[in-house]
């Protein structure tokens, strides 16, 4: 053999223990650039103009803890996080209640793998639209001539017009109950569809009755969709602000409303303050739905 060979065999050795070695790393880099680039540098930018020194008509980068002391000093704006708070649970509650027993019909009941899809597709064929138009239609069905009433009426199941319906916290959490169920209905079905249909005909044969086959084996496999969906419903009600301002009137204000007063207001610091509380509560919400279940391991 050659040297001009030898020497080639031994660099495309060297290539491949390298690629082999650092491979992974080189694949991960742009993702790790990108999170790092649109992710970390603007979190840590937030924290820190969230320090800056507010006053009415500027802000300058002397450092100060006066935004923060403001935010959870007042009622309004310490209210507004309870509020939030309050309006996510109740919302994740009802996307449950709701999206779980139509999951478990589509991944459960329906066997047929088309009619499936086909169920899952009318899931979300309202977001064929534009999610303004979905929220705003809305106030035609819950003013007080609107079609709920009038329907209601109509039937005599009501004497007057039900004036709760609109402009409310109810309406509210109307509008994010229909827009963010069909969430928490996709991963649970996926869930309940990968169930392995011999494990219930073993249950069944075994004596088990139906709710003890959904006790010990369907909810337990299904856990990860209800967390997976848990985090989608939880992330996108807790930033919610156009719902609220559309179906409240203004009357109804999270986080995400006072985050968008304020940067109209160009008061980047109070803005800074409560989006670092707003990342912090869904960091802590993330965090306690993943100690629930091992995505890793389940999924």
């Amino acid at each position: 053999m050659s040297a001009v060979a030898e020497r080639q065999i031994k660099s495309d050795a060297h290539k491949e223990s390298f690629w082999r070695r650092n491979g992974q790393y080189l694949l991960l880099a742009p993702g790790v650039f990108w999170m790092l680039l649109f992710l970390v540098v603007p979190l840590i930018m937030m924290v820190y103009v969230s320090f800056w020194t507010q006053t009415t008509f500027a802000i300058n980068s002397e450092l100060t803890t006066k935004s923060w002391v403001t935010f959870f000093a007042s009622e309004t704006y310490f209210g507004a996080l309870i509020r939030t708070l309050r309006i996510w649970l109740i919302v994740l509650a009802l996307t449950f209640v709701i999206g779980y027993p139509t999951a478990l019909f589509i991944g459960q009941f329906v066997r047929n793998k088309t009619v499936q899809t086909a169920l899952l597709v009318t899931c979300v064929i309202p977001f064929w639209t534009s999610f303004l138009i979905r929220v705003l239609a809305w106030r035609p069905m819950l003013g007080k001539e609107g079609a709920i009433n009038i329907v209601l009426q109509k039937f005599g199941l009501i004497a007057e017009p039900i004036e709760v319906l609109l402009f409310t916290e109810l309406s509210v959490v109307i509008g994010m109950l229909q827009i963010y169920v069909v969430f928490m209905v996709g991963p649970i079905a996926f869930m309940l569809a990968r169930i392995d249909e011999s494990l219930l005909e073993a249950a069944r044969d075994l004596g088990a009755d139906a709710f003890t086959i959904f006790r010990k084996i369907i909810f337990p496999l299904s856990l990860p969709g209800v967390v997976v969906g848990a985090i989608f419903v939880s992330v996108m009600v807790l930033g919610e602000f156009a719902t609220s301002a559309a179906l409240s009137g203004r009357k109804v204000n999270l986080l995400g409303n006072i985050i968008v007063t304020q940067v109209g207001s160009l008061k980047w610091a109070f803005a800074a303050v409560i989006g670092v509380v707003l990342t912090a509560v869904m960091a802590i919400v993330i965090t306690g739905l993943l100690r629930v279940v091992n995505l890793r391991k389940e999924l």
